[in-house]
């Protein structure tokens, strides 16, 4: 095959970016469950290796949809395709070496807008200005600073509830006999939405609001009919006269903490993944057919495998830093407060996927932690942790841009060197 180098390059560079993928944002969405201790890191480590790679294999044929966020056309690049390979190759190297500095540092950062800013990096030596659409660069942005917000409004209300009604209740076992299958309901309506809408929609299937609403109040309505006569068979069989049996009220939460997760992570498996193997399939398509391609394609098996593959391997061999940031440090998390975070966290993302609002995931956790942690006095707060990670999302973007100048650069002085 024509051009062995690039292509095993193209390869390498994929499985790198997959790899800080699971280090940093699959273990940030992992970080809330396993600091609350609803489970340990190895039923994380599986729960991602079965939900990310489901939600992987549903990922359609987006294959340039990284370059085709609106930031820049890759239509601009027809006539000169191994510019947009050396491109692509630039921001696969240069988000995959963020994310894992970010990574050792322990700081959750976003993948997508890290990306955002390897395509400006790269877009800033190839093609002109004003061929950037800088609106929507400044539209993504923004979301920087509301849905964080916005997330961490919602987790403070949401856990001052589960506080107010079931954990300071007078008999708190019987108050989460009570409210519980609330919560259930609350958490299994948000996740289907969250499914549905960041599944399907990749799958090409057009999801229809009204359908969708109407399938997911049955099924929610159904699970928390049967969530509250598993707790009434419960609190039978122990027999207790323990009303403050937090212990069981806890568990109770860390069941829909992990069932939250299981969702989180098959959405972000048939979205954020795509950031590492998409340009892979469009570098392939340039390096073999000599096109570029503009429509959607199937994605090969063996690239959504290789993709997987990095993923679970990051999340196993270093996420442990990004989920002792999230499920730790920033404050101390129990089940009821990671359940509060992450279905604040999935009910922000659905809402802004309704509007069309481009969010971060992992901000938007972070967040919806410090509304949790805000929720029981700014001393459960750890401030240094939280600058930390404000700061380190402030130099994301242009670390992106920066480390993306570099390695197109260098490879294109490798590419050169080489005759190719």
């Amino acid at each position: 095959m024509e051009h062995a180098f690039l292509f095993t390059l193209a390869i390498v560079a994929s499985f790198s970016m997959s790899w800080a993928i699971g280090a940093n944002d699959v273990a940030n969405a992992m970080g809330t469950s396993v600091g609350s201790r609803s489970i340990t890191i190895r039923q994380a480590i599986l729960i991602a290796a079965i939900f990310e790679a489901l939600g992987a294999f549903s990922a359609s044929g987006q294959v340039t949809e990284t370059l085709r966020q609106g930031i820049v056309n890759v239509e601009i690049f027809q006539d000169r395709p191994m510019v947009l390979v050396i491109g692509m190759l630039s921001a696969l190297f240069a988000s995959a070496t963020w994310l894992i500095i970010a990574t050792y540092r322990g700081w959750p950062v976003s993948t997508t807008h890290t990306v955002v800013g390897a395509i400006i990096g790269f877009a800033l030596l190839t093609v002109k200005l004003s061929q950037i659409n800088w609106f929507v660069i400044l539209r993504i942005a923004s979301s920087w600073v509301f849905t964080p917000l916005l997330a961490a409004f919602a987790a403070y209300m949401l856990f001052r509830s589960v506080y107010r009604y079931v954990l300071a209740a007078v008999e708190p076992r019987l108050a989460a006999r009570k409210w519980l299958p609330v919560y259930v309901f609350s958490a299994v309506f948000v996740t289907m939405l969250v499914t549905i809408f960041q599944g399907l929609e990749p799958l090409g299937y057009r999801v229809e609001i009204m359908p969708t609403l109407i399938f997911s109040t049955v099924v929610s309505l159904s699970l928390s009919i049967l969530f509250r006569q598993l707790l009434e068979q419960n609190y039978l069989e122990e027999n207790t006269d323990d009303l403050f049996d937090f212990a069981f009220v806890e568990s109770s939460f860390g069941v829909l903490t992990v069932f939250t997760a299981c969702a989180m992570a098959f959405a972000h498996g048939s979205n954020d993944i795509a950031n590492a193997i998409g340009p892979l399939v469009a570098i392939v398509d340039i390096l073999v057919d000599h096109r570029i391609s503009i429509d959607s394609a199937p994605i090969p098996i063996w690239i959504v495998g290789l993709g997987s593959a990095g993923v679970v391997s990051g999340l196993a061999m270093y996420g442990y830093r990004i989920m002792d940031t999230v499920g730790v440090k920033i404050t101390p998390l129990t089940p009821s407060r990671s359940f509060s975070a992450q279905l604040s966290t999935a009910l922000i993302v659905i809402l802004a996927s309704g509007v069309g609002l481009p969010v971060s995931t992992t901000q938007t956790l972070v967040g919806a932690v410090l509304g949790v942690g805000f929720a029981r006095g700014i001393g459960a707060l750890n401030l240094n942790v939280v600058k930390s990670i404000f700061v380190s999302w402030l130099v994301t973007l242009p670390c992106g841009a920066i480390l993306a100048i570099f390695y197109f650069q260098l490879i294109s002085g490798m590419v050169l060197w080489l005759g190719l």
